[in-house]
């Protein structure tokens, strides 16, 4: 009886460590990859909203969006989003790509 208790513990072992690394990477995966509506505490669809209750200031680009759009639905001025994102092309404008607010 001790021979089969061995055995099915050298089994269910590695099964375990498995079962706990999958579980360990959901949990970073779905917490990194959380919508626009859980960080911006407004709910709704989550589309392109400033972050307000991480206290972050960006806003997440929506598909059509233009730096005019951003600058009226955020009320950041086109120059300011310039300044604070050089490296942003106002013609190149990527969903999901995230533009500073302040």
């Amino acid at each position: 009886m001790t021979g089969e208790r061995t055995a099915a513990t050298r089994l269910l072992a590695p099964i375990a460590v498995v079962v706990i690394a999958a579980a360990l990477l959901f949990v970073v995966a779905t917490t990194i990859g959380g919508s626009d509506s859980d960080r911006d505490g407004r709910g709704g669809s989550g589309s392109g909203k400033a972050a307000k209750k991480t206290g972050e200031k960006f806003y997440t680009v929506e598909p059509g969006d233009s730096l005019t759009s951003i600058a009226d639905k955020t009320g950041v001025g086109v120059d300011r989003l310039s300044q604070l994102n050089p490296d942003l092309d106002p013609q190149a404008l990527i969903s999901g790509q995230r533009v500073k607010l302040r």
